[in-house]
C-alpha cells in the first residue's frame, strides 16, 4: 500500500512558488503601471493546465532564456491569478473570506485557463453556498455564462429566463390566458438581452410546443416561423442564426444537504441558515444547506432560567449561540461567542468573532446583526453572560426583570429600538422601562457538519 505525503508536497511547492528559484516564465497580469508581474515555472504550469501547455509552446525564450506571457484575451485581476496560481503549485484554495461575485470571478477565469478540476469545485460551492446570491445577480450571470456554456439543457435554461422576467414585473397576471399584448410586450424588453442567446434549435419538437409556444409573443415574428420551419423541414435553409448546442459537461452535483429537524422551540430553519451565514461572515443568507448543527445545551423551560444554571451546563464549552424570547414584546434576541464560556471570575475575554443580533419577526422586517467592534472588551464572564452591555443577562432570566440591552460602542449597533436601549453609561443608572425578563432562551453548541469539513 503506497504511503502519500501530499501535504508535505503541497508545502513544498508552494514555497517554491514564494521563493522562485530557477523560473522560466513570466506573466503580466494587470494593465500598466498597475501590473504585476508573476514569476513561475513552466514544468508546473504546462502539467497542470492546457492552457499553459499550449500557450508556452507558441511562446519562444528570450535571450534570458524567460518565456514572456501576457494574457490579454482573458480577463483576469491580480486577486484572482494569485488565487488561481497558488493553487496550480499547492493545490489549495480557501473561499471563505472571499466575496460570492470574487467566487464567479474565479469560475469564469479557472474554465478559461482549463482548470476544470478547479472549475467543477467552484460551481459546487457556489450552488450549495450562495443560492441566494445567484437567484439576485441573475441577469450577471446568465449574460457571463453563456459564453462558457452554461450547464443546463436549452429548456431548463427558458423556464429560468421566463420565471426572472416575470418576477421582475409583479404586475403581470398570473393566468398567462389572461395577458394582453401588452404583457407579452413588457416581458419581451425586460428579457431583450437575454433572448438572443438562447439556442432555440436545441430545443427538442415536445419542449417547443410546452415551452415557447405559450410566450412565442416575446419572440421576433421572423424567428419563430424559422423555429416552426426546422421542426417541420429540418434540412430547410433559414435567415435566422443557428448558435451551436451547448456542450454538457457530465459532472455530477453533489446531492443537496437535507435540514435536519432544528430542535428549537424559538427560532426557525430560516433563522438557523441565517445565523450560520453570520458566523461563516457571508454577505447573503444560506437558502438551503446547513453548514451547521444546532446541538441544543441549555432550554430555561427544562433547565432552568438562572444564569448560574447555563455556567454549570456551558462551562468549558466554546462556539455557542444564545436565543432569548423576550417577555412581552415578541422579540428574539440573542448573541454568538466563538470562545469558552468559563465558571470562574475572569470577566474579559478578546474576540474578533463575536455577534449579537435581533432576528426577523412578524413585527420586525428584518433581522439586525451586530458586529463585535472592540475586540478586547468582545465578552463578559461569570456571574453575568455578557456580550459587553450590548447584551446583558442577569440573574434569574425568568422572575428577574434585569436584563438589558446598552447603547455602546463595542458593538457596531444596537439590536432593539430606541425605546429599549438604555442610553446611560453606568448600569445602576438604567431605567426599569428598558429591563426584561425572558419567556424563554437556548443554548446550542454550533457543530460543523462533517460532509463539509
Amino acid at each position: 500500500m503506497a504511503t502519500k505525503f501530499f501535504d508535505r508536497l503541497s508545502r513544498d511547492l508552494t514555497q517554491l512558488l514564494e521563493d522562485p528559484t530557477d523560473y522560466n516564465v513570466t506573466i503580466e497580469i494587470g494593465e500598466a503601471p498597475n501590473s504585476q508581474i508573476f514569476t513561475v515555472h513552466s514544468y508546473i504550469l504546462q502539467s497542470r493546465s492546457p492552457y499553459f501547455k499550449n500557450k508556452f509552446n507558441e511562446t519562444p525564450f528570450n535571450d534570458d532564456h524567460i518565456k514572456v506571457l501576457t494574457m490579454p484575451n482573458i480577463n483576469i485581476s491580480i486577486k484572482i491569478f494569485d488565487v488561481i496560481i497558488k493553487y496550480i503549485y499547492g493545490g489549495i484554495i480557501s473561499l471563505e473570506k472571499l466575496e460570492n461575485s470574487t467566487i464567479f470571478d474565479l469560475v469564469i477565469a479557472s474554465n478559461e485557463l482549463e482548470l476544470n478540476e478547479l472549475v467543477e469545485h467552484l460551481q459546487t460551492y457556489l450552488i450549495n453556498n450562495c443560492a441566494s446570491w445567484l437567484r439576485l445577480k441573475f441577469a450577471r450571470i446568465y449574460r457571463t455564462s453563456y459564453q462558457d456554456g452554461l450547464q443546463l439543457v436549452e429548456s431548463k435554461i427558458w423556464e429560468y429566463v421566463i420565471k426572472w422576467g416575470k418576477a421582475k414585473n409583479s404586475t403581470l397576471p398570473t393566468n398567462l390566458d389572461k395577458w394582453t399584448s401588452d404583457n407579452f410586450l413588457t416581458l419581451k424588453e425586460t428579457l431583450k438581452r437575454c433572448l438572443p442567446h438562447i439556442r432555440y434549435f436545441s430545443f427538442s419538437n415536445e419542449d417547443v410546443a410546452e415551452k415557447i409556444f405559450p410566450y412565442h409573443r416575446i419572440l421576433e415574428p421572423k424567428l419563430w416561423l424559422d423555429i416552426n420551419s426546422k421542426i417541420m423541414t429540418p434540412n430547410k435553409q433559414i435567415s435566422s442564426i443557428i448558435l451551436p448546442p451547448r456542450k454538457i459537461l457530465k459532472i455530477k452535483l453533489p446531492i443537496r444537504n437535507t435540514p435536519i429537524p432544528l430542535p428549537s422551540n424559538i427560532i426557525t430553519n430560516e433563522h438557523a441558515l441565517e445565523i450560520s451565514s453570520w458566523i461563516d461572515k457571508k454577505e447573503s443568507p444560506y437558502i438551503e444547506n446547513y453548514p451547521y448543527d444546532f446541538k441544543l445545551l441549555v432550554r430555561g423551560s427544562r433547565d432552568g432560567f438562572d444564569v448560574k444554571t447555563i455556567y454549570n451546563i456551558c462551562d468549558k464549552v466554546a462556539n455557542t449561540i444564545i436565543i432569548l424570547k423576550v417577555n412581552g414584546t415578541g422579540e428574539i434576541l440573542g448573541g454568538y461567542n466563538p470562545l469558552e464560556w468559563e465558571y470562574i471570575n475572569i470577566r474579559r475575554k478578546k474576540t474578533a468573532d463575536s455577534f449579537i443580533f435581533s432576528l426577523k419577526t412578524a413585527n420586525l422586517k428584518n433581522s439586525i446583526l451586530s458586529r463585535v467592534k472592540k475586540f478586547d472588551y468582545a465578552i463578559y464572564n461569570y456571574p453575568d453572560l455578557s456580550f459587553n452591555d450590548a447584551l446583558r443577562l442577569i440573574g434569574n432570566l425568568k422572575t428577574e426583570k434585569r436584563c438589558y440591552c446598552m447603547a455602546n460602542s463595542v458593538y457596531s449597533k444596537p439590536i432593539r429600538s430606541v425605546e429599549f436601549i438604555s442610553q446611560y453609561v453606568f448600569p445602576s443608572e438604567i431605567p426599569k422601562e428598558v429591563l426584561f425578563s425572558v419567556e424563554e432562551y437556548e443554548i446550542f453548541k454550533i457543530l460543523p457538519k462533517n460532509d463539509l469539513k
